[in-house]
């Protein structure tokens, strides 16, 4: 039996190799998986030409996964210190790689990726468009911005953000409620702008069928970008998101309607008390499918530790509806991180999505805590090391700390509760201050 994508297959009930490896991953029924897979519930996204990927699942009812930003520009234009970057982030367990390079040969470093990285490829063509042309924006043409989306799909990304759900009626509605920061999103402000200065439609929106075709061909997964995303907790959940959700929810039933793959993009910048029925409203306008969110950053004020506020945000938004978290790292708002910056902002990541896995009951998820926990009250520290999310960093701080005693640490020394329980319940004297 032939497919197109994933989703055809599975409507056909084909449980195509890369279903059945992301079902092995995920401890879950082959079946099941296929089942979601063909609501639109679970994406997969697998590029036809991107050969070497290691596939994963997308969906609120798998592990949450984590998608590391990164990419050259102007000012930071070094391919060897992405690609360090890119190398590390796969290392750490990062399941997906976005491509936002916005200078210089673009697509060489857009074909290292796909020839050689096993994770999940994610571009946005719009950037690249403005880079590839070498015009002013105003004089691409609509033909040239689809060209650009063929082009990459050529090159073998598994998910392109396509910001469509911003067309000309969204954006009088935007001029007539604005906001404090505006539009925030790369994307949706060039749309946006190229829009505004031709007076034509948004050509991703215009010719979406096309787009569809395009990713019908390669097996593409659309990324529904959120032009309109809050870029600070004020802007959050107004006119201008939720009724770009609503498009995106209209384009997401044309996309499955020719068995394309669809992920939502959403929030940006929100205060805490609304990311629940935030999470809700997206299931609900956009039928369930995934949902890929960028933090969201729970509060403004704190550039330099922005990967926490987005942990924040991205632990409740997963536990109540996203199934993707976008890192942040400590550099937003700042600059172009560098490799540390995207170690703490993956580790960050990580530590949300998993406490979200807990959370949310998925199968297995515990397990890791569960074998921590126990290693902590062996006090076998070699294992604790092992379990930790970062075990470098907790190797390093027990060193830089020695304690007087191998079973304790420089903070409870004798004190420590652990080892007197293990004692006193062995039938052992705990004396503490002669020992």
């Amino acid at each position: 039996m032939s497919y197109t994508t994933q989703m055809d297959a599975a409507r056909q009930g084909i449980i195509t190799d890369e279903l059945r490896k992301v079902a092995e991953k995920e401890s879950f029924d082959e079946r099941e998986l296929m089942e979601i897979v063909a609501k639109g519930q679970v994406c997969i996204p697998c590029n036809k030409v991107h050969t070497c990927i290691e596939p994963n699942g997308i969906g609120f009812a798998l592990k949450t996964k984590i998608n590391v930003n990164l990419g050259i520009s102007r000012d930071c234009k070094d391919m060897d210190v992405e690609i360090d970057k890119v190398n590390s982030a796969v290392a750490m367990g990062a399941e997906s790689i976005m491509d936002l390079s916005s200078f210089g040969d673009t697509r060489k470093f857009r074909k290292k990726l796909t020839s050689n990285c096993p994770a999940i490829i994610g571009t946005v063509p719009i950037y690249d468009a403005v880079v590839y042309y070498h015009k002013a924006l105003g004089k691409i043409t609509t033909d040239e911005w689809i060209d650009i989306v063929r082009m990459h799909a050529e090159d073998g990304v598994d998910f392109m953000t396509i910001h469509c759900g911003i067309n000309k009626n969204t954006a009088e509605r935007f001029k007539r409620n604005r906001r404090l920061t505006n539009i925030v999103s790369r994307g949706g402000s060039i749309i946006f702008a190229w829009m505004e200065m031709t007076g034509k439609e948004n050509p991703f929106y215009e010719r979406f069928d096309e787009i569809l075709d395009i990713c019908r061909e390669y097996d593409i997964t659309l990324s529904l970008g959120d032009a309109c995303r809050p870029g600070c907790i004020k802007d959050a959940s107004d006119t201008s998101q939720i009724e770009e959700l609503i498009t995106l929810g209209e384009l997401t039933k044309r996309a499955w309607e020719r068995d394309v793959q669809v992920m939502i993009e959403g929030p940006g910048h929100m205060p805490l008390d609304q990311i629940e029925a935030n999470m809700k409203i997206q299931q609900t306008l956009c039928h369930g499918a995934p949902f890929y969110v960028l933090g969201p950053l729970v509060t403004d004020v704190a550039p330099g530790y922005d990967h926490i506020t987005s942990a924040i945000g991205g632990a409740i938004a997963a536990t109540y509806g996203a199934s993707f978290l976008c890192y942040v790292t400590p550099a937003e708002h700042l600059r172009l991180p560098t490799l540390d910056d995207v170690k703490e902002g993956i580790i960050a990541s990580k530590i949300a999505a998993h406490a979200a896995d807990i959370a949310k009951g998925v199968k297995g998820a515990m397990d890791w805590d569960n074998k921590m926990s126990y290693a902590r009250k062996k006090l076998d520290w070699e294992t604790m090391f092992d379990l930790a999310v970062d075990p470098e960093k907790a190797r390093r701080y027990r060193a830089e700390s020695k304690p007087e005693k191998e079973d304790t640490c420089t903070m409870c020394g004798n004190f420590c509760a652990v080892k007197n329980m293990n004692r006193i319940l062995d039938g052992e004297i705990v004396s503490i201050f002669d020992e």
